[in-house]
Parts: C-alpha cells; sequence; structure tokens
C-alpha cells in the first residue's frame, strides 16, 4: 500500500481534528445557497471542500470526525435540528469513506472517493428525507441538489489535492 504515514503527537492531532471541523462548519455555514421551499429548503454549500481536503490528507479518523462534527454542528445550532443526527452519521461517514479510499495516493483513487461520497450522500439523505417525511417520493427532489453539491467539491478537489497533501505533510512534519 502507497498511504503516507504522518507522526503526530495527541496535542498536534487535538489541534488538527479542531481545524478541520470549524472549515467544515465555517464552509457549510457561510458559502451555501438556500434552495426554495419547493425543492425540500435544504442547501448546498462548500463544506464539502474541506470535509473532503481533511479526509484526503489526514485519513479516514480525521475526515469522519470533521465531517460528522463540523456539518452535524451546522445542522444544531442553524435551525435543521432534526437533520444533525442524519448528518453526523451520513457526513461522517463520507468522512471516513473519502479517507479509507483515499490512502492509495493515486489520482484515480480520488476521484473514485469523490464517486463513494456521492453515493453516500445520495443514498443516506433519501433515506433521512424518508424518514423526516413518511414519504418515499419527496426525497427526490434533494438528490440534484446534493448531486450539485459533490461534483462541485469534487471539481475543487481534485487539481490541487496531490500538491496540497504534499505541502500540508510537509508543514505539519513527522511524515514517516
Amino acid at each position: 500500500m502507497n498511504s503516507t504515514v504522518v507522526k503526530m503527537t495527541a496535542t498536534k492531532k487535538l489541534t488538527i481534528n479542531a481545524m478541520c471541523i470549524a472549515l467544515t462548519f465555517v464552509a457549510t455555514a457561510f458559502i451555501n445557497i438556500r434552495l426554495p421551499i419547493m425543492a425540500n429548503g435544504g442547501l448546498i454549500h462548500l463544506g464539502n471542500v474541506p470535509l473532503f481536503l481533511t479526509a484526503m490528507i489526514f485519513g479516514k479518523k480525521t475526515g469522519a470526525i470533521a465531517g460528522a462534527l463540523g456539518m452535524g454542528l451546522f445542522d444544531l445550532i442553524s435551525g435543521w435540528i432534526a437533520w444533525a443526527p442524519f448528518t453526523f452519521v451520513i457526513v461522517g461517514i463520507m468522512g471516513y469513506v473519502v479517507g479509507k479510499i483515499s490512502e492509495k495516493n493515486k489520482p484515480l483513487w480520488y476521484f473514485i472517493a469523490i464517486i463513494a461520497a456521492l453515493i453516500i450522500k445520495i443514498v443516506g439523505y433519501y433515506i433521512a428525507e424518508m424518514i423526516l417525511y413518511s414519504n418515499c417520493i419527496a426525497p427526490i427532489a434533494s438528490i440534484p441538489g446534493n448531486v450539485v453539491q459533490v461534483i462541485t467539491a469534487g471539481i475543487i478537489v481534485l487539481p490541487i489535492i496531490t500538491a496540497l497533501k504534499k505541502t500540508v505533510l510537509k508543514q505539519i512534519g513527522g511524515i514517516e
């Protein structure tokens, strides 16, 4: 396996996790477009950009933590409290899977990780909306927004991840 292992102290790991949670939260909260009620009233945001970068650079655990807590916290404080448990699980899984697939450190695997995240997001939120709306038709309206979010994040992340990963890991030190 061609994975990069980063040696970190507990303090450095805690700091990185906190920063990644904050970046994911901020990108979700402040870089977004709210959708009208007719499209289930959700939003399209760029929170997936720091989520994917986090998972691809720091791995599956940090990706899961940043996604679950960053976007889950957004739901809690932005009026979508009912969504918070679903977001915590769905986006946590997305972060973990993107980090796991990205361990191979090759552009093709980064692309596959984004596709996996897209599938997880669509299926996860479809199920969540079925539960919340007690309806299997209404969730279909959210699929285009979920696709736009993940594809947009992929378009931003894929061209920069290889260089950014090398730079970040070099800057934080401790690469084995």
